[in-house]
Protein backbone atom coordinates (compact mmCIF):
# COMPACT_ATOMS: atom_id res chain seq x y z
CA UNK A 1 0.00 0.00 0.00
CA UNK A 2 2.65 2.47 0.96
CA UNK A 3 4.96 2.08 -2.06
CA UNK A 4 1.80 1.89 -4.40
CA UNK A 5 0.12 5.19 -3.25
CA UNK A 6 3.87 6.49 -3.23
CA UNK A 7 4.67 5.43 -6.94
CA UNK A 8 1.04 6.78 -7.91
CA UNK A 9 1.77 10.45 -6.89
CA UNK A 10 5.39 10.19 -8.34
CA UNK A 11 3.74 8.94 -11.38
CA UNK A 12 1.75 11.96 -11.09
CA UNK A 13 4.59 14.30 -11.14
CA UNK A 14 6.50 13.14 -13.91
CA UNK A 15 3.17 12.58 -16.27
CA UNK A 16 2.06 16.23 -15.40
CA UNK A 17 6.15 17.77 -15.75
CA UNK A 18 5.78 16.30 -19.39
CA UNK A 19 2.38 18.06 -20.45
CA UNK A 20 3.72 21.32 -18.52
CA UNK A 21 6.63 21.45 -20.58
CA UNK A 22 5.16 21.61 -24.02
CA UNK A 23 3.31 25.21 -22.61
CA UNK A 24 6.10 26.64 -21.86
CA UNK A 25 8.10 28.44 -24.11
CA UNK A 26 8.65 31.97 -23.08
CA UNK A 27 10.08 33.71 -20.43
CA UNK A 28 6.76 34.64 -18.94
CA UNK A 29 4.97 31.15 -19.21
CA UNK A 30 7.88 29.51 -16.98
CA UNK A 31 7.70 32.42 -14.61
CA UNK A 32 3.97 33.27 -14.65
CA UNK A 33 2.16 30.70 -16.45
CA UNK A 34 1.28 33.69 -18.97
CA UNK A 35 -0.94 35.15 -16.10
CA UNK A 36 -3.93 33.30 -17.25
CA UNK A 37 -4.16 31.18 -13.69
CA UNK A 38 -7.81 30.71 -12.11
CA UNK A 39 -9.39 32.07 -9.19
CA UNK A 40 -9.29 28.15 -7.89
CA UNK A 41 -6.30 27.27 -8.80
CA UNK A 42 -4.46 30.57 -7.84
CA UNK A 43 -6.05 30.01 -4.12
CA UNK A 44 -4.85 26.47 -3.86
CA UNK A 45 -1.19 27.67 -5.14
CA UNK A 46 -1.19 30.50 -2.73
CA UNK A 47 -2.14 28.26 -0.01
CA UNK A 48 0.08 24.98 -0.84
CA UNK A 49 2.83 27.40 -1.24
CA UNK A 50 1.98 29.16 2.56
CA UNK A 51 2.18 25.49 4.23
CA UNK A 52 4.53 22.99 3.82
CA UNK A 53 6.54 20.16 5.77
CA UNK A 54 8.13 23.37 7.74
CA UNK A 55 3.96 23.34 9.14
CA UNK A 56 3.15 19.90 9.54
CA UNK A 57 6.61 18.62 11.48
CA UNK A 58 8.43 21.40 12.35
CA UNK A 59 5.70 24.90 13.69
CA UNK A 60 2.77 21.89 14.59
CA UNK A 61 4.69 20.11 17.01
CA UNK A 62 7.28 22.16 18.43
CA UNK A 63 4.90 25.16 19.10
CA UNK A 64 1.74 22.51 20.28
CA UNK A 65 4.42 20.90 22.34
CA UNK A 66 5.75 24.33 24.19
CA UNK A 67 2.20 26.22 23.99
CA UNK A 68 -0.73 23.76 24.03
CA UNK A 69 -3.66 25.01 22.14
CA UNK A 70 -2.60 28.26 22.65
CA UNK A 71 -0.78 27.58 19.19
CA UNK A 72 -4.49 27.79 17.61
CA UNK A 73 -4.00 31.64 17.87
CA UNK A 74 -1.30 30.48 14.94
CA UNK A 75 -3.91 29.00 13.18
CA UNK A 76 -6.23 32.09 13.82
CA UNK A 77 -3.48 34.42 12.54
CA UNK A 78 -2.37 32.87 9.16
CA UNK A 79 -6.20 32.55 7.94
CA UNK A 80 -7.34 35.78 8.26
CA UNK A 81 -4.33 37.81 8.17
CA UNK A 82 -2.15 36.08 6.58
CA UNK A 83 -4.67 34.89 3.85
CA UNK A 84 -7.79 36.52 3.95
CA UNK A 85 -6.23 40.26 4.30
CA UNK A 86 -3.17 39.75 2.37
CA UNK A 87 -5.86 38.90 -0.52
CA UNK A 88 -8.08 42.06 -0.07
CA UNK A 89 -5.65 44.15 0.29
CA UNK A 90 -2.79 43.62 -1.84
CA UNK A 91 -4.01 41.26 -4.76
CA UNK A 92 -5.74 43.43 -6.71
CA UNK A 93 -3.66 46.49 -6.94
CA UNK A 94 -0.36 44.10 -7.17
CA UNK A 95 -2.21 42.71 -9.99
CA UNK A 96 -3.05 45.63 -12.09
CA UNK A 97 0.13 47.54 -11.36
CA UNK A 98 2.21 44.63 -12.09
CA UNK A 99 0.72 44.20 -15.64
CA UNK A 100 0.81 47.36 -16.59
CA UNK A 101 4.53 48.51 -15.47
CA UNK A 102 5.09 44.90 -17.46
CA UNK A 103 6.91 43.51 -14.26
CA UNK A 104 7.30 39.30 -13.43
CA UNK A 105 9.28 39.41 -10.37
CA UNK A 106 9.47 41.52 -7.04
CA UNK A 107 12.45 43.31 -7.66
CA UNK A 108 11.46 44.24 -11.19
CA UNK A 109 8.43 45.86 -9.60
CA UNK A 110 10.89 47.56 -6.73
CA UNK A 111 13.04 48.74 -9.34
CA UNK A 112 9.86 50.35 -11.38
CA UNK A 113 8.25 51.87 -8.56
CA UNK A 114 10.93 53.15 -6.64
CA UNK A 115 13.27 54.09 -10.48
CA UNK A 116 16.19 52.21 -8.42
CA UNK A 117 18.33 49.52 -10.29
CA UNK A 118 20.87 48.79 -7.20
CA UNK A 119 17.26 48.09 -5.02
CA UNK A 120 16.62 45.75 -7.77
CA UNK A 121 19.93 43.70 -7.67
CA UNK A 122 20.08 44.25 -3.96
CA UNK A 123 16.54 42.62 -3.40
CA UNK A 124 17.28 39.75 -5.77
CA UNK A 125 20.83 39.08 -3.89
CA UNK A 126 18.00 38.79 -0.49
CA UNK A 127 15.65 36.54 -2.14
CA UNK A 128 18.36 33.98 -3.93
CA UNK A 129 20.60 33.52 -0.72
CA UNK A 130 18.17 33.85 2.17
CA UNK A 131 15.21 31.61 0.65
CA UNK A 132 18.14 28.68 0.38
CA UNK A 133 17.97 27.69 3.69
CA UNK A 134 13.99 28.08 3.91
CA UNK A 135 13.77 25.08 0.75
CA UNK A 136 16.82 23.46 2.72
CA UNK A 137 14.06 23.29 6.13
CA UNK A 138 11.71 22.35 3.90
CA UNK A 139 13.62 19.20 2.84
CA UNK A 140 14.64 18.59 6.16
CA UNK A 141 10.91 18.15 7.37
CA UNK A 142 10.38 15.75 4.68
CA UNK A 143 13.17 13.73 4.83
CA UNK A 144 12.10 13.63 8.60
CA UNK A 145 8.64 12.12 7.84
CA UNK A 146 9.79 9.60 4.87
CA UNK A 147 12.52 8.15 8.02
CA UNK A 148 9.54 7.76 10.44
CA UNK A 149 7.05 5.74 8.31
CA UNK A 150 8.85 4.29 5.54
CA UNK A 151 12.13 4.04 7.50
CA UNK A 152 14.22 5.83 4.64
CA UNK A 153 17.53 6.87 5.16
CA UNK A 154 17.64 10.72 5.80
CA UNK A 155 19.89 11.63 3.20
CA UNK A 156 18.74 9.36 0.91
CA UNK A 157 15.35 11.02 1.12
CA UNK A 158 17.08 14.38 1.04
CA UNK A 159 18.66 12.86 -2.81
CA UNK A 160 15.08 11.64 -4.09
CA UNK A 161 13.20 14.84 -2.77
CA UNK A 162 15.80 17.16 -4.45
CA UNK A 163 15.58 15.03 -7.55
CA UNK A 164 11.96 14.92 -7.97
CA UNK A 165 11.28 18.99 -7.51
CA UNK A 166 14.05 19.48 -10.03
CA UNK A 167 12.39 17.22 -12.31
CA UNK A 168 8.90 18.77 -12.74
CA UNK A 169 9.95 22.34 -12.34
CA UNK A 170 13.21 22.15 -14.40
CA UNK A 171 10.34 20.64 -17.43
CA UNK A 172 6.91 22.53 -16.80
CA UNK A 173 7.84 25.84 -14.18
CA UNK A 174 4.91 28.45 -13.31
CA UNK A 175 2.29 26.02 -15.23
CA UNK A 176 3.23 22.92 -13.69
CA UNK A 177 3.47 24.23 -10.33
CA UNK A 178 -0.28 25.13 -10.53
CA UNK A 179 -1.49 22.04 -12.14
CA UNK A 180 0.37 19.97 -9.50
CA UNK A 181 -0.51 22.30 -6.48
CA UNK A 182 -4.20 21.90 -7.69
CA UNK A 183 -3.85 18.27 -7.30
CA UNK A 184 -2.09 18.36 -3.83
CA UNK A 185 -4.73 20.99 -2.72
CA UNK A 186 -7.27 18.45 -2.86
CA UNK A 187 -4.62 15.80 -1.22
CA UNK A 188 -4.12 18.05 1.69
CA UNK A 189 -7.84 18.88 2.59
CA UNK A 190 -8.71 14.73 3.07
CA UNK A 191 -4.87 14.22 4.85
CA UNK A 192 -5.46 16.56 7.71
CA UNK A 193 -9.53 15.57 7.92
CA UNK A 194 -8.36 12.04 8.94
CA UNK A 195 -5.32 12.83 10.60
CA UNK A 196 -7.75 14.93 13.53
CA UNK A 197 -9.93 12.44 13.15
CA UNK A 198 -7.81 9.75 13.86
CA UNK A 199 -6.23 11.45 16.67
CA UNK A 200 -9.18 12.41 18.26
CA UNK A 201 -10.66 8.88 18.80
CA UNK A 202 -7.36 7.55 19.83
CA UNK A 203 -7.67 6.23 23.45
CA UNK A 204 -5.04 8.86 24.85
CA UNK A 205 -7.87 11.68 23.57
CA UNK A 206 -10.40 10.15 23.79
CA UNK A 207 -13.03 11.87 22.34
CA UNK A 208 -14.36 15.31 22.53
CA UNK A 209 -15.83 14.27 26.21
CA UNK A 210 -11.95 13.10 26.76
CA UNK A 211 -10.30 15.92 25.29
CA UNK A 212 -12.37 18.34 27.78
CA UNK A 213 -11.14 16.12 30.84
CA UNK A 214 -7.76 16.55 29.64
CA UNK A 215 -7.27 19.88 28.94
CA UNK A 216 -5.57 20.82 32.35
CA UNK A 217 -3.20 18.33 31.15
CA UNK A 218 -1.85 20.57 27.80
CA UNK A 219 0.95 23.41 28.44
CA UNK A 220 0.50 27.11 28.18
CA UNK A 221 2.87 29.94 27.31
CA UNK A 222 4.45 30.71 30.84
CA UNK A 223 4.87 34.18 32.01
CA UNK A 224 5.15 37.12 30.10
CA UNK A 225 8.50 35.59 28.10
CA UNK A 226 5.89 32.83 27.02
CA UNK A 227 3.43 35.12 25.39
CA UNK A 228 5.36 37.68 24.15
CA UNK A 229 7.24 34.35 22.01
CA UNK A 230 3.47 33.01 20.73
CA UNK A 231 2.55 36.19 19.65
CA UNK A 232 5.63 37.13 18.09
CA UNK A 233 5.21 33.67 16.04
CA UNK A 234 1.55 34.85 14.92
CA UNK A 235 2.85 38.14 13.69
CA UNK A 236 5.96 36.30 11.91
CA UNK A 237 3.93 34.06 10.53
CA UNK A 238 1.04 35.74 9.22
CA UNK A 239 2.31 39.30 8.57
CA UNK A 240 5.35 37.65 7.16
CA UNK A 241 3.16 36.15 4.17
CA UNK A 242 2.93 39.81 2.54
CA UNK A 243 6.51 40.17 2.01
CA UNK A 244 7.74 36.66 0.83
CA UNK A 245 7.97 37.06 -3.14
CA UNK A 246 7.08 33.66 -3.73
CA UNK A 247 3.62 34.44 -2.18
CA UNK A 248 3.21 37.61 -4.12
CA UNK A 249 3.79 35.78 -7.09
CA UNK A 250 0.71 34.30 -7.23
CA UNK A 251 -1.04 37.89 -7.27
CA UNK A 252 1.00 38.74 -10.31
CA UNK A 253 -0.18 35.26 -12.11
CA UNK A 254 -4.04 35.18 -11.34
CA UNK A 255 -5.91 35.61 -14.46
CA UNK A 256 -7.84 38.86 -13.91
CA UNK A 257 -8.95 40.66 -11.30
CA UNK A 258 -12.62 39.12 -11.40
CA UNK A 259 -11.13 36.14 -10.08
CA UNK A 260 -9.92 38.07 -7.13
CA UNK A 261 -12.71 37.84 -4.92
CA UNK A 262 -13.42 33.91 -5.65
CA UNK A 263 -9.40 33.32 -5.01
CA UNK A 264 -9.50 35.28 -1.47
CA UNK A 265 -12.72 32.95 -0.03
CA UNK A 266 -11.07 29.89 -0.89
CA UNK A 267 -7.77 30.54 0.17
CA UNK A 268 -9.17 31.87 3.48
CA UNK A 269 -11.24 28.70 4.05
CA UNK A 270 -8.02 26.48 2.90
CA UNK A 271 -5.74 28.14 5.32
CA UNK A 272 -8.14 27.82 8.14
CA UNK A 273 -8.86 24.22 7.84
CA UNK A 274 -4.95 23.28 7.54
CA UNK A 275 -3.73 25.46 10.02
CA UNK A 276 -5.93 24.74 12.85
CA UNK A 277 -5.69 20.20 12.17
CA UNK A 278 -1.99 21.42 12.05
CA UNK A 279 -1.76 23.40 15.40
CA UNK A 280 -4.56 21.47 16.94
CA UNK A 281 -2.80 17.99 16.39
CA UNK A 282 0.30 19.19 17.42
CA UNK A 283 -1.30 20.48 20.80
CA UNK A 284 -2.26 17.35 21.69
CA UNK A 285 1.24 15.97 21.70
CA UNK A 286 1.81 15.84 25.46
CA UNK A 287 -1.00 13.38 25.71
CA UNK A 288 1.01 11.03 23.32
CA UNK A 289 4.84 11.73 24.98
CA UNK A 290 6.07 12.32 28.08
CA UNK A 291 9.16 13.93 26.78
CA UNK A 292 10.54 14.60 22.92
CA UNK A 293 12.01 12.25 20.92
CA UNK A 294 15.95 11.64 20.15
CA UNK A 295 17.88 12.13 16.63
CA UNK A 296 21.35 11.40 17.33
CA UNK A 297 20.99 11.96 20.89
CA UNK A 298 19.28 15.12 20.78
CA UNK A 299 16.40 16.28 21.42
CA UNK A 300 14.47 16.81 18.70
CA UNK A 301 11.09 18.24 18.57
CA UNK A 302 10.85 17.91 14.41
CA UNK A 303 9.92 14.33 15.31
CA UNK A 304 6.97 14.76 17.55
CA UNK A 305 4.43 14.82 14.85
CA UNK A 306 5.71 11.94 12.24
CA UNK A 307 6.45 9.86 15.62
CA UNK A 308 2.95 10.36 16.28
CA UNK A 309 1.19 9.73 13.25
CA UNK A 310 3.23 6.06 13.04
CA UNK A 311 1.80 5.29 16.67
CA UNK A 312 -1.91 6.57 16.06
CA UNK A 313 -3.02 6.60 12.18
CA UNK A 314 -3.79 3.25 10.05
CA UNK A 315 -1.15 2.33 7.31
CA UNK A 316 -3.49 3.71 4.72
CA UNK A 317 -4.25 7.18 6.57
CA UNK A 318 -0.28 7.71 7.62
CA UNK A 319 0.89 6.98 4.16
CA UNK A 320 -1.91 9.74 3.10
CA UNK A 321 -0.67 12.08 5.60
CA UNK A 322 3.08 11.37 4.03
CA UNK A 323 1.56 12.33 0.64
CA UNK A 324 -0.06 15.03 2.29
CA UNK A 325 2.91 16.94 3.64
CA UNK A 326 5.42 15.79 0.34
CA UNK A 327 2.43 17.38 -1.93
CA UNK A 328 2.37 20.47 0.10
CA UNK A 329 6.42 20.39 0.53
CA UNK A 330 6.98 20.05 -3.33
CA UNK A 331 4.61 23.04 -3.81
CA UNK A 332 6.17 25.20 -1.52
CA UNK A 333 10.29 24.03 -2.60
CA UNK A 334 8.78 24.39 -6.44
CA UNK A 335 7.83 28.37 -5.53
CA UNK A 336 11.33 28.89 -3.92
CA UNK A 337 13.16 27.48 -6.45
CA UNK A 338 11.46 29.70 -9.23
CA UNK A 339 11.10 33.07 -7.51
CA UNK A 340 14.87 32.54 -6.09
CA UNK A 341 16.15 31.35 -9.70
CA UNK A 342 13.98 34.48 -11.66
CA UNK A 343 15.76 36.83 -9.15
CA UNK A 344 19.27 35.65 -10.63
CA UNK A 345 18.01 35.28 -14.54
CA UNK A 346 15.43 38.00 -14.70
CA UNK A 347 16.20 40.45 -12.62
CA UNK A 348 20.15 40.57 -12.58
CA UNK A 349 20.93 38.85 -16.41
CA UNK A 350 18.74 40.04 -18.22
CA UNK A 351 17.11 43.09 -16.28
CA UNK A 352 20.88 44.19 -15.65
CA UNK A 353 23.73 42.18 -17.59
CA UNK A 354 22.64 41.16 -20.55
CA UNK A 355 19.12 42.82 -20.99
CA UNK A 356 18.94 41.85 -25.10
CA UNK A 357 19.12 37.92 -24.03
CA UNK A 358 16.61 36.15 -26.44
CA UNK A 359 13.66 34.32 -24.71
CA UNK A 360 15.19 31.01 -25.26
CA UNK A 361 17.97 31.61 -23.88
CA UNK A 362 16.09 33.18 -21.08
CA UNK A 363 14.39 29.88 -20.42
CA UNK A 364 17.16 28.13 -20.47
CA UNK A 365 19.02 29.41 -18.20
CA UNK A 366 15.89 29.74 -15.93
CA UNK A 367 15.80 25.73 -15.78
CA UNK A 368 19.75 25.46 -15.21
CA UNK A 369 19.40 28.30 -12.32
CA UNK A 370 16.25 26.30 -10.77
CA UNK A 371 18.45 22.93 -10.90
CA UNK A 372 21.60 24.72 -8.89
CA UNK A 373 19.10 25.93 -6.47
CA UNK A 374 17.75 22.73 -5.66
CA UNK A 375 21.06 21.46 -5.30
CA UNK A 376 22.50 24.37 -2.94
CA UNK A 377 19.44 23.74 -1.02
CA UNK A 378 19.83 19.96 -0.80
CA UNK A 379 23.59 20.81 0.07
CA UNK A 380 22.51 22.77 3.27
CA UNK A 381 19.74 20.29 4.25
CA UNK A 382 22.55 18.14 4.94
CA UNK A 383 23.99 20.12 7.60
CA UNK A 384 22.95 19.61 11.36
CA UNK A 385 20.24 22.26 11.82
CA UNK A 386 17.23 22.98 13.27
CA UNK A 387 13.98 23.35 10.26
CA UNK A 388 12.30 25.86 12.62
CA UNK A 389 15.40 28.14 12.92
CA UNK A 390 16.13 27.51 9.54
CA UNK A 391 12.85 28.80 7.92
CA UNK A 392 12.06 31.50 10.80
CA UNK A 393 15.27 33.22 10.05
CA UNK A 394 14.88 33.11 6.47
CA UNK A 395 11.10 33.84 6.74
CA UNK A 396 12.17 37.01 9.13
CA UNK A 397 14.86 38.36 7.08
CA UNK A 398 12.83 38.39 3.56
CA UNK A 399 9.83 39.68 5.06
CA UNK A 400 11.57 42.13 6.77
CA UNK A 401 13.54 43.09 3.94
CA UNK A 402 10.31 43.94 1.48
CA UNK A 403 6.78 43.91 3.43
CA UNK A 404 6.78 48.01 4.25
CA UNK A 405 8.46 49.14 0.72
CA UNK A 406 6.11 46.52 -0.96
CA UNK A 407 2.91 47.83 0.94
CA UNK A 408 4.13 51.16 0.51
CA UNK A 409 4.90 50.91 -3.09
CA UNK A 410 1.19 50.07 -3.89
CA UNK A 411 -0.69 52.65 -2.01
CA UNK A 412 1.85 55.11 -1.21
CA UNK A 413 2.70 57.89 -3.80
CA UNK A 414 4.68 59.64 -1.06
CA UNK A 415 6.70 56.75 -0.64
CA UNK A 416 10.46 57.94 -1.39
CA UNK A 417 13.42 56.01 -3.08
CA UNK A 418 15.51 56.93 0.35
CA UNK A 419 12.57 55.47 2.18
CA UNK A 420 12.61 52.35 0.50
CA UNK A 421 16.01 51.84 1.17
CA UNK A 422 16.01 52.66 4.96
CA UNK A 423 12.77 50.22 4.74
CA UNK A 424 14.97 47.73 3.34
CA UNK A 425 18.22 48.14 5.56
CA UNK A 426 16.49 48.63 8.72
CA UNK A 427 14.20 45.13 8.22
CA UNK A 428 17.16 43.28 7.13
CA UNK A 429 19.50 44.16 9.75
CA UNK A 430 16.80 43.66 12.72
CA UNK A 431 16.75 40.29 11.60
CA UNK A 432 20.21 39.75 10.88
CA UNK A 433 21.26 41.87 13.68
CA UNK A 434 19.28 40.54 16.78
CA UNK A 435 19.60 37.12 15.72
CA UNK A 436 23.39 37.27 16.03
CA UNK A 437 23.40 38.99 19.39
CA UNK A 438 20.19 36.92 20.65
CA UNK A 439 20.81 33.68 19.60
CA UNK A 440 18.34 31.12 17.77
CA UNK A 441 15.61 31.42 20.04
CA UNK A 442 14.98 35.33 19.56
CA UNK A 443 14.80 34.41 15.83
CA UNK A 444 10.87 34.63 16.01
CA UNK A 445 11.00 38.04 17.86
CA UNK A 446 13.50 39.66 15.38
CA UNK A 447 11.46 38.51 12.30
CA UNK A 448 8.26 40.07 13.83
CA UNK A 449 10.15 43.31 14.49
CA UNK A 450 12.35 43.44 11.18
CA UNK A 451 8.27 43.38 9.52
CA UNK A 452 7.35 45.51 12.13
CA UNK A 453 9.79 48.72 12.84
CA UNK A 454 10.42 49.63 8.49
CA UNK A 455 6.19 50.42 8.16
CA UNK A 456 7.12 53.35 10.84
CA UNK A 457 10.78 53.80 9.12
CA UNK A 458 9.60 54.34 5.71
CA UNK A 459 7.00 56.94 5.76
CA UNK A 460 9.23 58.85 8.32
CA UNK A 461 12.02 58.93 6.57
CA UNK A 462 10.21 60.01 2.90
CA UNK A 463 8.44 62.66 5.35
CA UNK A 464 12.14 64.29 4.97
CA UNK A 465 13.54 63.33 1.65
CA UNK A 466 13.18 64.46 -1.82
CA UNK A 467 9.78 63.33 -3.33
CA UNK A 468 9.29 61.80 -6.97
CA UNK A 469 8.43 64.03 -9.96
CA UNK A 470 4.98 63.95 -11.10
CA UNK A 471 5.52 62.51 -14.60
CA UNK A 472 7.16 59.45 -12.28
CA UNK A 473 4.74 58.81 -10.32
CA UNK A 474 1.59 59.10 -13.19
CA UNK A 475 4.03 56.03 -14.61
CA UNK A 476 3.34 54.09 -11.69
CA UNK A 477 0.16 54.57 -10.37
CA UNK A 478 -1.72 55.39 -13.96
CA UNK A 479 -5.28 56.63 -13.59
CA UNK A 480 -5.05 56.25 -9.24
CA UNK A 481 -2.22 59.38 -9.57
CA UNK A 482 -2.98 62.11 -8.20
CA UNK A 483 -1.40 65.34 -8.88
CA UNK A 484 -1.26 68.22 -6.62
CA UNK A 485 -3.79 70.04 -9.49
CA UNK A 486 -6.12 67.13 -9.43
CA UNK A 487 -5.82 66.66 -5.89
CA UNK A 488 -7.07 70.69 -5.59
CA UNK A 489 -9.72 70.20 -8.16
CA UNK A 490 -10.84 67.37 -6.26
CA UNK A 491 -10.69 69.47 -2.91
CA UNK A 492 -12.22 72.58 -4.73
CA UNK A 493 -15.56 70.72 -5.77
CA UNK A 494 -16.04 68.51 -2.53
CA UNK A 495 -15.81 72.18 -0.86
CA UNK A 496 -18.75 73.29 -3.61
CA UNK A 497 -20.82 70.10 -3.52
Amino acid sequence: MKVFLLCLYVGAIIGVSIFSARKTSSLNDFVLGGRSIGPWMSAFAYGTTYFSAVLIIGYAGKIGWSFGLGALLIALGNGFVGSFLAWKVLARKTREMTERLNVMTMPEFLEARYDSKPLKVVSALIIFIFLVPYSASVFMGLSYLFQEIFHIPYIQTLIGMAALTALYLVAGGYFAINLLDFIQAIIMLIGVSLMVFFVMIHPNVGGITGLIEKIPQLPLPQGGQGWLSLISLVILTSLGSWGLPQMILKFYAIKDEKSISIATIVSTLFAFIITFAAYFTGSLTHLFFEELPVFNGISTPDLLMPQLFNQVLPEFVAVLILILVLSASMSTLSSLVMVSSSAIVVDLLKGYLAPNMRQHRSVLYMRILCFIFVILSLYLALKPNIILSLMALSWGTVAGSFLAIYLYGLYWQGATKVGAWSGLISGFGISIGLTLILGSKFIPMAGSLAMLVPLAVVPAVSAITRPYGESHLKHVFGERFRGKEKAMHESEEYSIG
